[in-house]
């Protein structure tokens, strides 16, 4: 319903800020990570939502960024894995690092983040990377490649960008461009060249 709200930062919380947006005060739950990219209050805003519509209210989700929001409704898609559990992964990971733990079949990364124990941490690996390996070979018209340890980065760094929801010419393109010593810098130097281009 709300793709994202502009407007005046009036309030920082521990876990939500205040968004004045045409007269109205949005309260938005946030994690710590988009709590830390947010401006100082009475500065002036954007922040991606999500709606979760419940029997007993109804809750707003802010990220800074267009990916974090994407990620995250990824997340909720895994049974177990509610709003606020979601967010809580984002907390703790960047959309890099959940990117990698991914492709890389890495549950203990998952389980590292407080409130997420081993058998959710395996479910979502089990789940998103199933969902993400249908979603690319619609997008993408072909099978992906296995990662395999011998891997470069370069190849690892395209699946992780695929695993976020780009197509492969576009994480392709990226990542050439890039330049990043380990695979965490790679994709997140091929990330912020996929949003200058936007």
């Amino acid at each position: 319903m709300y793709a994202y709200i502009s407007g005046r930062l009036d309030y920082k919380g521990i876990d939500y800020v205040v968004v004045e947006a045409g007269g109205v005060g949005y309260r938005i739950m946030v994690g710590t990570r988009t709590l830390s990219a947010l401006p100082e209050a009475g500065e002036k805003v954007r922040v991606y939502t999500y709606l979760n519509v419940r029997d007993d209210a109804m809750l707003l989700f802010g990220f800074s960024t267009p990916d974090e929001k994407a990620m995250y409704e990824k997340l909720i898609t895994v049974n177990g894995v509610g709003p606020k559990a979601a967010m809580s992964i984002l907390s703790g990971m960047s959309v890099a690092e959940i990117a990698i733990a991914l492709v890389s079949n890495d549950a203990r990364a998952f389980s590292r983040v407080p409130g997420i124990g081993k058998k959710i941490a395996e479910r979502l690996i089990l789940e998103l990377k199933e969902k993400v390996g249908q979603e690319e070979l619609t997008a993408a018209g072909q099978d992906l490649p296995p990662l395999t340890v011998g891997a470069g980065l370069g190849q690892e760094a395209i699946q992780a960008l695929m695993a976020l929801g780009y197509s492969s010419p576009e994480a392709s393109r990226a990542v050439s461009a890039a330049q990043g010593d380990t695979l965490e810098e790679l994709i997140m130097a091929a990330l912020r060249r996929m949003d200058k281009n936007r």
